[in-house]
């Protein structure tokens, strides 16, 4: 068998063998290079070799490792990791029980981290520690920072006052901001885009139809299945809650293609894959980030194609 070069998964998978790797997703954390890594994980939890555990978790998990290990100040990188051990991961843990945790999910949470790790430095650079904070420091810590680092914070800081290591604050209340939703006949000029131009990719075609039509994420969309698509007599439906939703004629023959021709099943990870939407990775679904840049490239916002979707549902 050949030889797989130093730092890839299968040199990984022989140092496993070779119990030179503990097979604990601990032990997982910390190898380099994290792609194979990583790719090596999920090929294992696929298989049933490791437990499985939700994908983002593991990623944000690896990540927090070697931030912990870039904080210099040792009392500094105790304290992040009492909040991310026991705030910010057993919030993931909770999600994930319900549903899959996005791409999304995970970049909140490295940056609630992140900024109480950047709270942390900003006191110590104005010569103050964490219990002798005063209201005053965090209207000024506030007003040096926008609004994405005001929003993040919250949650360090109202872990902190929970667990009695500062004395009460009054926080700014959160600020969520939503994109303006396109109009309907946008709306339906992109769906009529979608049904004549045949020069964009099949997949990104589906996948933008789905998100015009019923309003639903990225991150949602590529958790279907072809279980989820089913036929009721000459009616196609697409199981997005129960009851499944109609498709529309054009768009079901839009989506029959598509599953008949989906792409990313030629390796034997996906040979065998029951994803709408395959990932590269085994076990995998196309990763939220690289469909919505697919989808945005054919003109369509996602985000104010959901809305408008929601809205137009609504009236």
């Amino acid at each position: 068998m050949r030889k797989g070069r130093t730092g890839s998964a299968d040199d990984l998978l022989r140092r496993l063998g070779r119990g030179e790797i503990a097979l604990t997703h601990e032990a997982f954390h910390t190898l380099q290079p994290w792609r194979a890594a990583a790719h090596l994980r999920e090929l294992l939890m696929a298989c049933g070799v490791l437990p499985a555990v939700d994908k983002q978790i593991c990623s944000f998990e690896r990540w927090l490792a070697g931030h912990l290990a870039d904080i210099a100040d040792p009392d500094h990188a105790h304290l992040v990791r009492r909040f991310a051990t026991w705030e910010v991961l057993p919030r993931l843990r909770t999600r994930a029980a319900k549903k899959p945790i996005t791409p999304a999910g995970r970049r909140h949470a490295g940056d609630q981290v992140k900024h109480a790790t950047a709270f942390l430095q900003w006191l110590s650079g104005h010569d103050l520690a964490l219990p002798a904070c005063r209201q005053a420091d965090i209207d000024a810590w506030h007003v040096e920072h926008n609004e994405h680092g005001r929003n993040t914070i919250r949650a360090f800081l109202l872990w902190c006052m929970a667990s009695k290591l500062t004395r009460h604050f009054r926080l700014p209340a959160a600020v969520i901001r939503q994109a303006a939703p396109i109009t309907r006949y946008q709306r339906m000029d992109l769906l009529r885009r979608l049904l004549t131009d045949h020069d964009p990719p099949l997949r990104t075609r589906v996948a933008a139809a789905i998100v015009l039509l019923y309003a639903q994420p990225l991150s949602r969309v590529v958790r279907l299945t072809v279980d989820d698509v089913t036929h009721d007599g000459d009616q196609v439906l697409l199981r997005l809650g129960e009851p499944p939703s109609p498709v529309p004629g054009p768009v079901a023959d839009l989506l029959l293609s598509w599953i008949e021709t989906r792409d990313n099943m030629n390796t034997a990870t996906n040979r065998d894959s029951r994803w709408l939407f395959p990932g590269r990775r085994a076990g995998q679904p196309m990763h939220p980030d690289s469909l919505a840049a697919l989808v945005n490239d054919l003109g369509i916002p996602t985000v104010a194609g959901r809305a408008s979707a929601i809205r137009q549902h609504d009236s």
